[in-house]
């Protein structure tokens, strides 16, 4: 899968640089947007990615799909509070930065009597993963605009 990733990666590659010798003796080339708001070269808007990935790098990461745009974490049990963990699912469903092209799912767990049971994730603990993510992508946006 891999191989055939990077294959298909490398042929793009291929014809871009392709493409563009061809257009360099025309002179007249169209300045590079670096910092549009859809970037797509990994199959997803990469600001949104990396923010996300950024955002659930404290817990140990099950799935990372740049292509699909989602990011699976393990269950994390945060050393202070052994007792409770929970687990995240980072799916981003559009390549513009956008609020509504991320969705942030949460299962939370506590250990009753040395079993896990599934406990309610407060939805303003979702809402406010997704607004960190969101704020970072935006700002390594504006990084991206200033050099």
């Amino acid at each position: 899968m891999i191989k055939r990733r990077l294959s298909i990666f490398s042929a793009s590659l291929l014809g871009a640089c392709a493409t563009l010798s061809a257009c360099a003796g025309g002179g007249n080339l169209p300045a590079a947007d670096v910092a549009a708001s859809q970037v797509t070269t990994i199959g997803v808007n990469s600001y949104l990615w990396r923010a996300s990935l950024e955002a659930v790098s404290f817990a140990p990461l099950l799935q990372a799909d740049s292509a699909g745009g989602v990011i699976v974490t393990d269950w994390y049990a945060n050393p202070q509070n052994p007792g409770e963990r929970v687990k995240l699912t980072v799916s981003i469903l559009d390549q513009d930065l956008r609020a509504d092209a991320l969705r942030v799912a949460a299962s939370r767990q506590v250990n009753q009597g040395g079993n896990w049971v599934d406990a309610p994730v407060q939805a303003a603990t979702v809402q406010k993963l997704e607004d960190i993510i969101l704020t970072k992508a935006r700002e390594l946006r504006r990084q991206a605009i200033a050099g």
